[in-house]
């Protein structure tokens, strides 16, 4: 073989290599992107023009927006939906004050349980790291509905820990447990505390040990190293997390029927009860719109933050 032709071989395989690459890198990024619209995208658009049309008794329970018939085209545009959410907004402001105050306060007792168990979680051994991750995420092994019902035999009356209450002489009566937002906590720390555990513990073992030791040698204590060195390197797993935990807290429809009361109604039982009971699909579908609506502002604000950080920390960031 001759020294061109060597050559020449060898300059196909780079451009066959890069193709190959750029398309394989394409290929990766396009199967969630269309997984994504397909189950994401398409299902939020189609929940959007729902909110726009009005209901009928047929299947499905609601007008097309728009189509065309033996006249041409036609459309059912409306705005009646939010107009109803505000001409009645008492029916639905204490719901949705109920979910947000629930999943704030959800959020925030997982977090005060979480951040020390990803910290031991972070600063154990290689070893332990493994067996103590796999203990985290142990419970999505089994069904959320089954820990609920274990929940429920734990909290009731005549359940375990009154029970052993009344054996060890503490109390006198059963405690009352079931249906409180205590038990409505319990069970959205059961269910949710992992989604916060993750994004702590994938942050917190990045640290850099010698910062940590550096502020220590200074003469910081405990207490102002974790609270100027640990807690800002850490804040991104806590906003993430927090963020994995309230989100899908809003929305809770199970942990709120089967543990909670009338006085814990939360927006995923207005949307069932819109949906299933009434079978008002397009006032529901406006209710899931204005609930997504709501959801967005802690994400905005979160990568604004992420944003300004990013912008102090960059050191042209001020420079023309």
């Amino acid at each position: 073989m001759t020294m061109m032709g060597y050559k020449c071989m060898q300059q196909g395989g780079s451009v066959l290599y890069r193709l190959t690459g750029a398309t394989g890198r394409r290929l990766v990024a396009a199967v969630p992107l269309v997984w994504l619209l397909v189950f994401f995208l398409l299902p939020l658009l189609e929940t959007l023009q729902v909110s726009f049309t009005t209901a009928q008794r047929s299947v499905p329970p609601y007008a097309p927006l728009w189509g065309f018939d033996e006249t041409g085209f036609f459309t059912n545009f409306t705005l009646d939906n939010y107009a109803l959410l505000a001409a009645y907004w008492q029916d639905y402001i204490g719901p949705a004050g109920n979910s947000i105050k629930l999943a704030f306060f959800s959020t925030l007792v997982c977090l005060l349980f979480a951040y020390p168990m990803a910290w031991w979680i972070a600063r154990s051994t290689a070893k332990w790291r493994v067996v103590l991750l796999v203990m985290v995420m142990l419970p999505f092994w089994t069904s959320s509905l089954l820990r609920i019902y274990a929940l429920i035999g734990l909290l009731n009356p005549n359940g375990f820990i009154n029970s052993l209450l009344i054996w060890l002489g503490l109390i006198d009566a059963p405690l009352r447990m079931m249906q409180t937002d205590f038990s409505i906590y319990m069970g959205m720390v059961l269910t949710y505390l992992p989604l916060m555990i993750l994004p702590l513990y994938a942050v917190m073992v990045r640290l850099d040990d010698d910062v940590i030791e550096v502020a220590t040698d200074l003469g910081a204590s405990s207490v102002a190293v974790w609270w100027t060195v640990i807690l800002p390197l850490t804040l991104p797993g806590v906003i993430a997390g927090s963020l994995l935990v309230f989100i899908p807290a809003v929305g809770e429809f199970v942990i709120p029927a089967l543990l909670g009361g009338p006085d814990q109604l939360m927006m995923g039982k207005v949307l069932w009860t819109e949906f299933f009971r009434n079978r008002d699909w397009p006032v529901a579908a406006a209710i899931a719109m204005l609930l997504l609506a709501i959801l967005t502002v802690p994400i905005i604000y979160a990568r604004y933050q992420d944003g300004r950080e990013d912008h102090a920390s960059d050191p042209q960031a001020g420079t023309p």
